[in-house]
């Protein structure tokens, strides 16, 4: 996979893994692993498809409303500080938590001087990050959300619902740049004052852990801020000593060094 498409998952966590390739041999109803090598050399479509496999997206908008809550109160404060904010959110999935973000920053005076770069590995989520298109069925749970990440406003003003889908505002896209990347193989790609990597590293293995913590080092600003998932943390990492935290409950931290 790694030589001929360029996706690198030999440092994922084994057992993941090995989970998700078992599931597309049942689902491609092949028997052997050797099967679907074959079959991944030789049809794009089921290279797609194992992609999406391994490829984790699950999302929501305003997902622990908490961490939002808390990104107002301690870290708004500081944005409001500088004269330009470049906001990176990597592993973006379908967007769900970039547009979350774009409505945060709208309520709190900062969006038209932010700009926020959305990037994941999977070109096929990307699309549908762009398109800014969900389930109208999902309104209520994103709703709830919001108003617990503290919404200063009514959720439904920001989106306009068309049968069984909503499509929310397009100038919540205005200062969004969706692009590929991907965190095992690429480099840094500017200097941000804000990277938010959630439950991406929880299918990482240490190895791979350490070059992205290492890879959303350098791509911080000093005293910027890092946002990582619930169950991720910078301990134990060899920049550790480099952040002071923000907010440890909800995962914030800033670089002071």
């Amino acid at each position: 996979m790694f030589r001929l498409y360029g996706y690198d998952f030999r440092n994922y966590a084994y057992a993941s893994i090995r989970r998700r390739i078992w599931h597309r041999v049942n689902i491609e109803r092949l028997t052997t692993v050797s099967g679907l090598m074959e079959r991944i050399l030789h049809d794009r479509k089921c290279m797609d498809r194992l992609l999406s496999d391994l490829t984790i997206h699950v999302t929501e908008m305003f997902r622990d409303p908490q961490m939002f809550k808390a990104f107002r109160e301690k870290v708004v404060p500081i944005l409001h500080t500088y004269p330009f904010i470049r906001i990176w959110h990597a592993g973006c999935s379908t967007g769900e938590e970039v547009y979350s973000m774009a409505i945060l920053l709208h309520e709190e005076g900062l969006y038209e001087k932010a700009r926020i770069y959305a990037t994941d590995t999977n070109a096929g989520v990307l699309k549908q990050a762009q398109e800014g298109v969900f389930p109208l069925e999902r309104m209520q749970l994103y709703t709830r959300n919001y108003m617990e990440a503290g919404g200063a406003s009514s959720f439904s003003e920001y989106y306009t619902a068309k049968y069984e889908s909503v499509i929310f505002q397009s100038e919540l896209k205005r200062n969004i740049v969706f692009a590929q990347h991907n965190l095992v193989t690429d480099s840094s790609f500017n200097e941000f004052n804000v990277i938010l990597c959630r439950n991406v590293m929880i299918y990482f293995n240490k190895q791979l852990q350490d070059h992205v913590h290492g890879l959303l080092y350098d791509s911080l600003s000093t005293f910027g801020v890092l946002a990582l998932g619930t169950k991720e943390s910078i301990n134990f990492t060899k920049h550790a000593d480099a952040y002071e935290e923000l907010d440890n409950q909800n995962r914030l931290y800033r670089k002071v060094k």
